[in-house]
């Protein structure tokens, strides 16, 4: 097979002297098409749909999602559709990505002028959805690119496999000529490199391979390295007694300080699901035949420490409360040495007798009882909650419907943090007060993670009755990036309008809804020989 002609760029992070026909020759060859044999999941969710579902682009560029049913599109389908193609980025001629925020509201710019990793997800999967795979190709092999660049915070450099938090073209007026720059941590606040990237990235791979059915992309020498790289650095042995990841705080779309730092739930789901992704997409030979052996194994571990210590039900929240501390030997039942009275007081009110959630962080001494939407979205997408644990986390939604959606989807935690507590944890960050921002705010990004979620678990009129919040005032709101407020129901004080993953969220959730069978490309069934034994009830206690 021919190389895609991938080479090393400079150390200034930028792809100024890349030539052009590397990827065009990438672009042109041939796709290898594979017929997509669906699986039950899909099989049966495509089922849910009562129209076929057409291949390629529509007439007159009408998003395929619109074509597919026989009732009368939502007229902000349109819109959004146009508010997302005016955010896409251009770089010597070739779409690589959408642009965080268009908002010609305000002069301040700041970094929203950039292409995120985790910000791209959600546009690339609405692309995707709607036949247009070229843009996601483009930005797969860019940041490919990106990643293979030397990396520096001040003297030091960072692991050759960390993935850029974003890029940017830049203009050189004397050379007449593009190149981008990425930002690998260095320019961002807390100055903390980007633990999501590189699981997004292998994510977005395999949902491209899924989507195209074209094998040749993955397959190739460049992208079987890029995804050894990424995970070398999550493999690597060293003093970890635990199979989670250690991270630190705001490296992940919680980016500032919020008490996250240790086992957050939000990586440990990306990490459990980008493992899963790279073993459906590795060659079994050279190196990856050995990270394979190794993810097979951190993937059993990791499964059950996850399902075991980070859930929370009523009846684990009885035990927990029950607890002894000082516990040693192997016979211990506080593993952690977790304290009691360390429960919050709003835990016990916030527990129903039916239903559960993967709880925020899990370390020594340490409970985060926090509830996380993403980390406990993304467990259903990829299997790591049981289908019991996935059912529970949907019943703990439907009860608590008023807490953790309220008037605007979703709530990116809960509960919020304040007065002395606000303080020590977030060292009195002005942008986190209280029901704001990654404090409890209101993110209508995640409506997509719910929505795939919810048809997962077969219960899409949760994600309907979100979907019906959103479309009441996202729009008339200019599409703002999160909303403050215990309900959700003011535009965020700092929110830019016109953020591009709250478009992008809104028509995946749209198109999911639609076309259930597009749930292929972003879930993963379970996987039969990773099934744990649990012995504690999962979402219901014994009677």
């Amino acid at each position: 097979m021919e190389p895609l002609g991938l080479r090393a760029v400079g150390s200034h992070c930028s792809l100024s002297e890349m030539d052009d026909l590397d990827l065009n020759r990438a672009l042109d060859r041939p796709r290898l098409k594979i017929e997509r044999k669906r699986s039950f999941d899909e099989r049966s969710m495509s089922e849910l749909s009562r129209h076929d579902s057409p291949r390629g682009r529509s007439v007159l560029d009408t998003p395929l999602s619109s074509a597919r049913n026989s009732f009368e599109p939502h007229p902000m389908m349109a819109e959004a559709w146009e508010a997302l193609r005016r955010s896409m980025v251009f770089f010597r001629g070739h779409p690589v990505g959408t642009l965080a925020a268009v908002d010609n509201t305000t002069d301040e710019v700041l970094n929203y002028d950039q292409v995120f990793v985790r910000d791209f997800v959600p546009s690339a999967l609405a692309f995707l959805m709607n036949g247009e795979s070229d843009i996601v190709k483009h930005f797969l092999l860019k940041t490919l690119q990106l990643q293979d660049s030397e990396k520096r915070v001040d003297r030091f450099k960072l692991g050759k496999g960390v993935m850029p938090a974003s890029f940017k073209v830049s203009h050189d007026p004397i050379r007449e000529t593009d190149h981008l720059v990425a930002d690998f941590g260095e320019t961002a606040i807390g100055r903390v490199a980007p633990v999501d990237s590189g699981f997004w990235w292998i994510i977005l791979l395999r949902a491209y391979t899924k989507s195209t059915g074209d094998l040749t992309l993955s397959e190739t020498p460049e992208c079987q390295k890029g995804i050894l790289l990424i995970l070398s650095l999550c493999l690597a042995e060293g003093f970890d007694t635990f199979p989670t990841l250690l991270c630190a705080d705001g490296c992940s779309m919680i980016d500032r300080r919020m008490g996250v730092y240790g086992y957050p739930i939000e990586i440990q789901a990306l990490f459990y699901m980008a493992l899963r992704c790279a073993l459906s997409m590795l060659k079994p030979d050279g190196d990856g035949r050995e990270c394979i052996e190794k993810i097979t194994k951190r993937l059993h571990a990791l499964s059950f420490h996850m399902r075991n210590y980070f859930w929370l039900d009523y009846q684990q929240l009885n035990d927990i409360y029950r607890y002894k501390t000082e516990e040693y030997s192997h016979t211990a039942v506080n593993k952690f040495n977790v304290m009691p009275d360390s429960i919050p007081d709003w835990v016990f009110d916030f527990m129903p007798l039916r239903g559960g959630y993967f709880v925020g962080n899990v370390g020594p001494a340490h409970m985060d009882f926090r509830w996380f939407a993403l980390g406990n979205c993304v467990s259903i997408m990829s299997s790591l909650a049981t289908p019991d644990q996935s059912m529970a986390i949907m019943d703990l939604l439907e009860h608590r419907w008023d807490e953790l959606v309220g008037e605007m989807p979703l709530k990116i935690c809960y509960p919020c943090l304040e007065g002395h507590e606000w303080r020590i944890v977030t060292g009195c960050d002005p942008k986190n007060t209280r029901w704001s921002y990654h404090n409890g705010g209101s993110w209508p990004v995640l409506l997509w993670q719910l929505t795939a979620a919810c048809i997962k678990t077969g219960r899409p009129q949760i994600a309907r009755r979100a979907v019906d919040l959103i479309e009441s005032r996202l729009h008339r709101d200019c599409w703002p990036e999160y909303y403050d407020g215990k309900l959700g129901r003011y535009v965020g004080k700092q929110a830019r309008k016109y953020q591009t993953w709250s478009i992008a969220g809104y028509l995946v959730a749209k198109m999911l809804l639609e076309d259930p069978s597009h749930i292929g490309m972003i879930s993963l069934e379970e996987d039969k020989l990773m099934k744990p034994v649990i012995k504690r009830s999962a979402s219901w206690p014994q009677l």
